[in-house]
């Protein structure tokens, strides 16, 4: 596979489990007897500051801005997971194993080595068990998104077809 396949792999298959991230993030919430969109909110503070945690109806603003920050970090993270599955390493590591390896490094990442003001921000709204079952869920979702987006053989950046 090119260099520009894995890209766009990592691209897709990433934005694919950023969406799994935010369903389980607002399953989450609701579990924990809060509004669904509490926890995309809160991801939020990152642009709005802390007080985006306490917004718990749906808005451009607060929603709109969690979903799209939390869907740039795992497109990063599923750049991560594809370009490391072509590595010796990597590529000796079943996908689930990849998957819950780049999740232990987003954990580490996003609650031990960057500063508090750019965290997720799941952290102000959920449990540690539900912050547990987030990344899960990025373990499980990243190789799955890989497997259902597929080989990108044969095709540009922009998707169409080059030849072979």
């Amino acid at each position: 596979m090119s260099r520009m396949s894995s890209l766009m792999k990592g691209m897709i298959g990433g934005a694919l489990a950023g969406l799994a991230t935010c369903a389980v993030a607002a399953l989450c919430a609701k579990a924990e007897r809060q509004p669904a969109v509490s926890a995309l909110n809160s991801t939020s503070h990152i642009v709005w500051g802390d007080g985006a945690a306490d917004q718990a109806s749906a808005s451009w603003q607060y929603t709109g801005t969690g979903i799209a920050l939390n869907e740039l970090a795992l497109v990063f993270w599923g750049l991560i997971y594809e370009l490391w599955s072509h590595s010796a390493i990597g590529a000796s590591m079943s996908p689930l194993s990849r998957g819950a390896t780049v999740s232990v490094l987003a954990y580490i990442t996003d609650y031990h080595l960057i500063p508090r003001r750019f965290t997720p921000g799941f952290e102000k709204r959920l449990s540690p068990g539900s912050l547990f079952s987030i990344y899960c869920a990025i373990a499980v979702s990243l190789p799955v998104a890989m497997k259902v987006v597929g080989p990108l053989k044969g095709m540009d950046f922009r998707g169409t077809p080059t030849a072979t």
